[in-house]
């Protein structure tokens, strides 16, 4: 009798600037096309960079419910609600079927910003002979601002809308920390199923980081300033790469008990085998060495019961970065040796909070396939990124199973470990 606290994927949303839905986002991933392309969310002509992993026919009234909701979601949250909407459709269970106190949401999300236009009245009323006068911010916020303005603005509204629509009433959270964000979440929500406290979870990240004011913030120090051709910007691992590519999208996964999953029927889309998390907490200080993806990759196949030869194939974090890929390349290489390496950025850019179960999505769908998804613009190996990079069309015959891993400049590192069914 199958254990109930082995957990599985049984369904699985993706909006991205490829493609939405698995069909789309997963076509275009093994044909090595790229979703890179001007920005035209707002005027980016200013921009020193005004290119990135852009979604071009995103419409949420397809997906929110009720309509009203959309007066108080920023585009990330409408992104997230969207992908979780795929998901549980893709599983099943949009109708119901699932106990509600059995059934949470735990999400990956970056911090969001505010609009301009929302706050623009507010700053020119706060300004006088050309200065800021807090005085005159206090009396005008309470008049310019809609009361509801900061419900856009809260990572943890994601998870919330998701679960009032589904009536979802069990184990509620929200992870904020950067590019490991949803990794995590994925470790998190498959935990609350192996401890009995849930039957379902539904785990996804959202991000948008074309968001001008996060642009803005950010800066472009880190940037590919590639403009030849904005489609072959983003390079991980390749030696010519300078720098990564902003993205926008989200993903969902349907987590459950194997033994639910049986009960009602349901197709198995991949087994979730093992999740680890790592940090080196100097990373800030002393510069990333990837220590800690090698202690969260070595954690990972322990739990998994897995040897590097067994690993079909890793899906990397891959930014693009000169430093950050010589450090993750380093630390691949050591507990894997050549394991194949695919990078997905390559076709969508940096994604944020996002990206991991993005990607891990790729790696759930190339299970199925049975293909690893190439990397585009690998064209020139980088001698100190010494490892097996999967380049120019996608690679079969490689065993069932994948590491997904993410790690992120402050030092935390996430692996999760998949498998078919």
């Amino acid at each position: 009798m199958s254990s109930p606290r082995e957990v599985v994927i049984t369904g699985v949303g993706v909006v991205s600037p490829i493609g939405i839905g698995c069909g789309p986002f997963w076509n275009a991933l093994a044909s090595g096309t790229s979703g890179i392309r001007t920005i035209d969310l707002f005027d980016s002509s200013s921009l020193s960079v005004r290119f990135g992993g852009q979604i071009p026919d995103f419409d949420p009234k397809l997906y929110v419910r009720p309509r009203k909701s959309l007066k108080v979601m920023s585009r990330q949250i409408q992104l997230g609600f969207a992908a979780a909407d795929l998901a549980v459709n893709d599983a099943g269970i949009a109708g119901g079927g699932v106990e509600p106190e059995r059934f949470g949401i735990v999400f990956g999300n970056d911090m969001i910003y505010a609009d301009v236009e929302d706050l623009e009245s507010t700053y020119r009323r706060s300004t006088r002979d050309g200065r800021f006068d807090f005085a005159l911010w206090s009396e005008a916020i309470q008049e310019e601002v809609h009361p509801l303005w900061l419900l856009k603005h809260l990572p943890n509204m994601t998870a919330s809308h998701i679960a009032i629509a589904l009536d979802a009433r069990g184990p509620n959270n929200t992870i904020v920390l950067g590019d490991v964000s949803s990794l995590l979440a994925v470790g998190e929500a498959a935990s609350v199923i192996r401890r009995g406290w849930a039957d379902v979870m539904l785990v996804g990240g959202t991000g948008c980081r074309l968001h001008p004011t996060a642009i803005v913030a950010r800066g472009t120090a880190l940037l590919s300033h590639r403009t030849d051709d904005c489609r072959r910007a983003c390079r991980p691992f390749d030696r010519d790469r300078d720098g990564l590519v902003n993205g926008e999208g989200a993903a969902a996964l349907v987590l459950e008990s194997r033994e639910h999953a049986e009960r009602r029927g349901a197709r198995i889309r991949c087994r979730l085998l093992a999740t680890a998390a790592r940090c080196e907490p100097r990373a800030r200080r002393d510069g990333l060495t990837g220590a800690s993806l090698r202690q969260a990759i070595r954690a990972v196949l322990q739990e998994a019961k897995l040897a590097a030869h067994e690993v079909g194939h890793i899906n990397a974090h891959g930014a693009s970065t000169i430093e950050m890929d010589r450090a993750e390349a380093a630390a691949i290489a050591a507990e894997l040796g050549d394991v194949p390496v695919t990078a997905p950025k390559s076709s969508f850019g940096h994604l944020g909070a996002a990206g991991g179960v993005v990607e891990l999505a790729a790696s759930v769908l190339g299970l199925e396939a049975g293909l690893v998804p190439p990397t585009l613009n690998y064209e020139t190996p980088d001698p100190l990124c010494p490892i097996n990079v999967v380049h120019g069309e996608p690679l079969a015959g490689r065993p069932g199973t994948a590491l997904a891993v993410n790690i992120c400049s402050t030092g935390q590192a996430a692996a999760v470990a998949i498998a078919k069914p």
